[in-house]
């Protein structure tokens, strides 16, 4: 039988080992400035097979999935490579690792001058369109997902996108009352820095974008920090950013939001959603909004960052239904704040029968924690169940619909809260003789056995996937909301090189909840689905490139998990009965809400959406601005919701109030049937 460990021990081990492995860069002289080079790019290669859960050697395959990414991360627009330079590329780049050995770095380098060639032409051509002929078509269409095109066969081809293109750059000016003859020469100077920024690009920085490639060809979640980079990794890290706090990446051109920091500005506002792009940025209240299409991610980052304190405006452009949405967001840069982070609880009272029940609804954002012990989500969260104890709660709501994860550690004691003791997660991993890891709650005392309903979507990923699938497993509690969570369902390690080399960070582990299913792809599936604006087919682990399979386990459910009747602590299971039940009853409601069947209907147009996007849907203003005066839009655009006003838009939420519909059920349901047992 496989011994149990605590996270804490688990992690010891994991520090140990890989500190072995670093000994290499502690031998080496930490006062050299070293620079990324070719002769280290095989090493590095070395060092991700050696951590990465299923790369045990390269070969071919890996050799073609680097050169697909490669080409995605100079040209993820598909606006300069011809299809002749990928087919170049692609035999140019076989046997690029007996190259790398060997110290030679010929196939990169002609690389970068095919990239370097490419974007002076379309420089050059877009400046020449931009000229005195020039005239704006509001009737121009183009497909701009580079998803749902092909890369151009020629020149030729490449000019006519082009120009689509143009119009819709200038589109984006026009739509933030800038003249034409402004949106034409804030385009053209977009172009001259992207010149610049590609004359600048050293060797480098084209290293550092290869070995991206070869992490980003091992799985989705495996990358490199180059010493810029890890600068801004250790800054994010330590939760010092003065930002907007969110997790921003580089897509077909566009900066997009992957992902929102709770606690930080925009995950406050409630405005901001994954997959919004940033089109353009302003300073303060009167700053001109400066377009970021094209620009790079690391001078879009910085115009967002600033001084705490400070107003930063984003033009954001949304796809909702068969339209881009445009609309204007104003933060208030500021550092991001733990007790805006926090497990929160509130009491929503209900009548059932002309009874007055209390639910108590737990909000937790995130698995936190401050790094000393003093502060962490498992203690509030105790905290909290403590409190709804002596508020004599009769159920709870622990919603983690928007919890990306975080602390490994209180994801485990967050899981023990709910049951006696017993096992939670396995993590299996490359080292150690192969062995699964098991992590265990050994805290004996149930903190809450009464009805425990779980809200999820498709944007609860990684800790909240160990929470609410260890809890289904043992049948402590209804898991409801979005159709499935994220399913990021693996580990990642970050190992430091000499100074000046960067870091990189690996997936070197696979999570398993109790009753051995891996989150992986498949996530954690919701025992009662209602729509969900995040049911997007393009929210998911399994819609990135070279995501891991899902894995199974034997089952390792603790039997000491569970309370004999009538003892402390005793919770009963949840059962298929019970939930085919609650779900009819669920199912009813939302067949006339109004609330939820303007969400299926959004869904519904959104699978219908056509590939091709119309430039006069970028000049259309949004659909609350129309009929307002300039005064007016500004008014509501710089207007910043009171905490009260965000608590109240919240509970109104509809999966909110249906959670809360599903405990009332829940408790009916349980007293029933404890008076039909008397």
């Amino acid at each position: 039988m496989k011994r149990s460990i605590s996270v804490l021990q688990w992690v010891m081990v994991t520090i140990i080992f890989l500190g072995a492995q670093g000994l290499w860069a502690q031998t080496k002289d930490p006062n050299k400035d070293l620079r990324l080079s070719c002769e280290h790019l095989s090493y590095i290669q070395e060092s991700y097979v050696k951590n990465h859960i299923s790369v045990s050697a390269v070969d071919k395959n890996l050799e073609k999935r680097i050169h697909k990414q490669m080409v995605k991360l100079l040209d993820g627009s598909k606006i300069y490579f011809y299809q002749s330079d990928i087919a170049k590329f692609k035999k140019e780049f076989s046997g690029v690792f007996k190259q790398l050995k060997l110290r030679k770095c010929g196939a990169l380098q002609n690389f970068k001058n095919v990239y370097f060639k490419r974007v002076k032409e379309r420089v050059e051509f877009a400046k020449a369109y931009l000229g005195k002929k020039f005239k704006f078509n509001k009737k121009t269409e183009l497909i701009l997902s580079s998803d749902d095109r092909e890369y151009p066969k020629n020149k030729k081809a490449a000019q006519e996108f082009q120009k689509k293109y143009v119009q819709y750059q200038v589109s984006s000016y026009l739509s933030i009352d800038k003249s034409l003859k402004e949106s034409k020469e804030l385009v053209s100077r977009s172009y001259d820095r992207l010149e610049r920024r590609i004359r600048e690009m050293s060797n480098e920085d084209l290293y550092s974008y290869y070995i991206n490639a070869f992490a980003h060809s091992l799985d989705p979640h495996t990358s490199y920090f180059s010493r810029d980079a890890l600068e801004d990794f250790k800054i994010s890290m330590s939760l010092s950013l003065e930002g907007i706090g969110a997790t921003l990446s580089s897509r077909d051109g566009f900066t997009v939001i992957e992902q929102l920091m709770p606690g930080g500005a925009a995950g406050r506002s409630g405005e901001l959603k994954p997959k919004d792009k940033i089109v353009a940025v302003g300073q303060g209240k009167k700053g001109a909004f400066e377009n970021v299409i094209e620009m790079d991610l690391r001078d879009v980052v910085r115009k967002i960052r600033g001084k705490k304190g400070t107003l930063v405006r984003l033009t954001i452009l949304r796809k909702q239904s068969k339209k881009t949405k445009r609309f204007v967001v104003n933060l208030i840069r500021d550092k991001i704040k733990l007790e805006d982070e926090a497990a929160v609880i509130d009491y929503v009272p209900k009548t059932i029968n002309g009874v007055k029940k209390k639910i108590g609804l737990i909000t937790l954002p995130s698995f936190y924690a401050d790094g000393k012990g003093l502060r962490s989500a498992a203690k509030d969260m105790k905290k909290l169940l403590k409190q709804a104890r002596k508020e004599k709660v009769d159920g709870i709501v622990l919603d983690l619909s928007r919890n990306g994860g975080g602390s490994l550690d209180d994801a485990v004691k967050i899981a023990g809260l709910f049951f006696k003791t017993g096992n939670v997660v396995k993590q299996s991993q490359k080292f150690l003789f192969k062995r699964e890891i098991t992590l265990a709650d050994e805290d004996k005392e149930v903190d809450w056995s009464g009805p425990l309903v779980i809200l999820v979507s498709r944007v609860s990923a990684s800790a909240s996937e160990i929470v609410s699938g260890t809890l289904k497993d043992y049948k402590r509690a209804i898991v409801v909301g979005g159709d499935h969570t994220f399913g990021k369902g693996t580990v990642q390690s970050v190992n430091y090189f000499p100074e000046g080399l960067g870091a990189i960070k690996t997936t070197v582990g696979m999570f398993f909840t109790a009753g051995g299913f891996s989150t992986q792809h498949r996530g954690v599936s919701a025992d009662i689905v209602f729509p969900s604006a995040f049911s997007n087919e393009d929210i998911g682990e399994k819609t990135l490139d070279f995501s891991l399979p899902p894995k199974k386990l034997k089952s390792f459910l603790s039997s000491d998990a569970y309370v004999a009747v009538g003892d402390k602590g005793y919770w009963e299971q949840v059962t298929p009965k019970l939930i085919k039940s609650l779900k009819q009853q669920s199912q009813k409601r939302i067949s006339t809400s109004k609330d939820f069947q303007k969400i299926v209907k959004e869904i519904k147009k959104s699978k219908k959406r056509g590939k091709t996007i119309s430039v006069a849907e970028v000049l259309d203003p949004p659909e609350e601005d129309k009929g307002k005066t300039k005064e007016e839009k500004a008014k509501d655009r710089d207007k910043i919701l009171s905490k009260a006003e965000k608590k109240k838009k919240y509970l109104e939420r509809a999966d909110i109030q249906e959670s809360l519909n599903i405990m009332v059920d829940y408790i009916t349901k349980t007293k029933k049937q404890k008076l039909s047992s008397n």
